[in-house]
């Protein structure tokens, strides 16, 4: 029946052009196209095997393309972001310190990531004041050595948020907004903190370790 083969030819033409593309999102709408084409063939004509193969691709073919949707959604979410920890919020731990407390210092090992709830942070080595709303503390976990890049001591009394790497770290990938945030305010540290002190950074623009990539969401 000519007219039962038109969805067959349809189906193999959107097969063919799903396997030429390089992006997923057209990709997975001209495979769900594909998918409904063969069913209809497989069930009319009929060809048993083939709709039995298409409707279990089909739901297949539409779970991937909702992630993929998901996952632009989250993107112009975290494009949008106006406070990024509070997603954060209900795992942070509050410290208070007073007026020239030390944080931590430059060297050390790191095991926390900070949030400035109150007051002014002084980073020494690298002439800057941190100011309420700041997130501080990932800088360490790009760094071959595992280790402090600078000191953070307090000006005033501060209250600080806390958080460990583990939690941040599962919190992280259930938040990819955030996530996208960080990576931002990363690469803009890095850019202006190579830019003024250019020593303090030699070992994450030149030669960034294989530990700090694979901890890209974790946080100086």
């Amino acid at each position: 029946m000519p007219f039962l083969e038109v969805f067959g030819w349809l189906g193999a033409l959107l097969t063919l052009a799903a396997y030429s593309m390089r992006s997923m999102f057209p990709l997975r709408c001209v495979a769900l196209g594909a998918n409904v084409a063969f069913i209809t063939y497989g069930a009319l004509t009929p060809v048993y095997p083939m709709l039995a193969l298409h409707l279990g691709l089909l739901p297949l073919n539409a779970y991937r393309l909702a992630e993929i949707l998901l996952g632009l959604r989250r993107m112009r979410a975290a494009s949008r972001i106006v406070n990024p920890v509070d997603a954060l919020r209900p795992f942070l731990r509050p410290t208070r310190f007073s007026d020239g407390d030390v944080v931590f210092r430059r060297g050390d090992v790191p095991d926390r990531i900070y949030y400035l709830e109150r007051g002014t942070v002084l980073l020494p080595e690298l002439g800057e004041r941190l100011l309420e709303g700041a997130i501080f503390g990932e800088m360490a976990y790009f760094s071959d050595a595992g280790q402090r890049t600078a000191s953070a001591i307090c000006e005033g009394d501060c209250s600080i948020l806390s958080i460990d790497e583990k939690s941040f770290m599962m919190l992280n990938r259930q938040h990819p907004e955030f996530g996208h945030y960080l990576i931002r305010l990363i690469a803009q540290r890095l850019v202006d903190g190579h830019r003024k002190r250019p020593e303090l950074y030699e070992g994450f623009i030149e030669q960034p370790s294989a530990g700090a990539m694979k901890t890209a969401g974790s946080a100086t």
